[in-house]
């Protein structure tokens, strides 16, 4: 059987605040990055599935346990429709500063796939 080499990705985008949309994102983020022909990590999927967000300790084990996958991958993704958090920027910040030696690139998803995911107007409510 022949493995098929994909690009190891690592996606950042942001999961705090309005977190179903923010998932829901994250969705569209991994669809965008398999379509392009990669294979996509989000630390911020896998980990707070059994890590407590909300718990500070569980918080930076999480971020850190994420920042370990930038040693494996072949570019980080940072998907940016909805701004950047707090730690997309401590990402990109280890990125400048050398602390990891990975490619990395900003990236926006299809602006019809943002609108599906968006509650608008009064119907909505």
């Amino acid at each position: 059987m022949s493995v098929p080499h994909f690009k190891l990705v690592v996606i950042e985008s942001p999961y705090r605040g309005e977190v179903d949309r923010n998932k829901a994102y994250l969705k569209l983020c991994f669809l965008d990055s398999i379509m392009r022909g990669e294979a996509p990590m989000a630390s911020h999927k896998l980990y707070t599935d059994v890590l407590d967000d909300d718990d500070p300790n569980e918080r930076k084990l999480g971020i850190e346990l994420g920042f370990a996958w930038l040693r494996a991958a072949d570019l980080v993704a940072l998907y940016t429709d909805f701004g950047m958090s707090t730690g997309m920027y401590e990402c990109l910040r280890l990125i400048k500063n050398a602390t990891f030696r990975v490619k990395f690139e900003m990236r926006k998803v299809d602006a019809d796939a943002i609108r599906s995911i968006i509650n608008t107007g009064p119907e909505a409510a």
